[in-house]
């Protein structure tokens, strides 16, 4: 990569997805920003700022509703002066219409017949993999074709090694046990969830595996007590260290590409 400009390009507000997984995926593309010389501020969901701790950048909680976005956008170009770019991974019409009354057009993908209210609409090619979707965006709001670099090693910091350290101990935990994420976003009965999963755990811990499970939603924890008796729950952990959790499982078997993608990205053995 080559090293930050000597000017400073302008601050970039950089609007995240929805979800863990394309949040994972959209990292390789932040730190080339980054590297551009760019100063990021990031928005999206309330978990982003612990899944991204290590890395520095600024983030805020997305608002809930349409006239909340918008005077977002409008409170980071005042705070960040009229300079400020802003790119959107989101592919939604929404996205692109509250960037722009935000005085903010972005630079996005030209999808959802939304190319008129982006700055720029970067043609989207779904065709190969979404981290090389996120990529693209990144390469076309620079004016680069470099291509899709290897995953770089997860960052974790020094609390989350912490707080992972913690809970293995406190849940008598060693190096030897297996992370199962048996939900999806749609809770333990989502059909993409494999139906063998509490035959599987009932046997790895017949077989004396310790299981881990980290629910998050009530929902969610309330399935785990419920079809997972003999697993370990460690519910409300916090996702920079759920992450450091999956590194150093002796197996992740997940379901939802969301915390596949987690584990992915935290080198677990999945």
């Amino acid at each position: 990569m080559e090293p930050p400009p000597t000017s400073p390009r302008p601050p970039l507000v950089v609007l995240l997805r929805n979800w863990v997984g394309d949040v994972v995926l959209s990292v390789p593309t932040l730190l080339r920003l980054e590297a551009a010389g760019h100063e990021l501020h990031l928005v999206g969901k309330g978990w982003v700022p612990d899944l991204l701790a290590a890395y520095g950048w600024p983030s805020r909680w997305l608002a809930g509703s349409l006239p909340g976005r918008v005077a977002q956008w409008r409170d980071l170009r005042r705070e960040l002066g009229p300079r400020a770019r802003s790119l959107v991974f989101p592919y939604s019409f929404s996205s692109a219409l509250e960037s722009r009354l935000g005085g903010l057009p972005a630079t996005g993908f030209a999808c959802e017949g939304r190319s008129l209210l982006l700055r720029r609409a970067v043609a989207l090619d779904r065709g190969g993999h979404t981290r090389g979707e996120y990529w693209s965006l990144g390469q076309a709001f620079l004016g680069l074709s470099e291509p899709v670099p290897p995953p770089a090693p997860w960052r974790f910091s020094a609390a989350a090694e912490d707080e992972a350290a913690r809970l293995r101990a406190e849940h008598g935990l060693g190096g030897d046990y297996l992370v199962l994420v048996p939900f999806a976003s749609n809770g333990a009965d989502d059909p993409r969830v494999w139906p063998d999963f509490p035959a599987f755990a009932a046997e790895l811990g017949r077989r004396g595996c310790p299981v881990v499970l980290c629910p998050g939603s009530p929902g969610e924890v309330a399935a785990a007590a419920a079809r997972y008796p003999r697993a370990r729950v460690l519910p409300g952990v916090g996702m920079s260290a759920y992450g450091v959790q999956l590194r150093d499982a002796r197996r992740v078997v997940a379901s939802a590409p969301g915390p596949g993608h987690h584990a992915a990205g935290a080198r677990a053995r999945q």
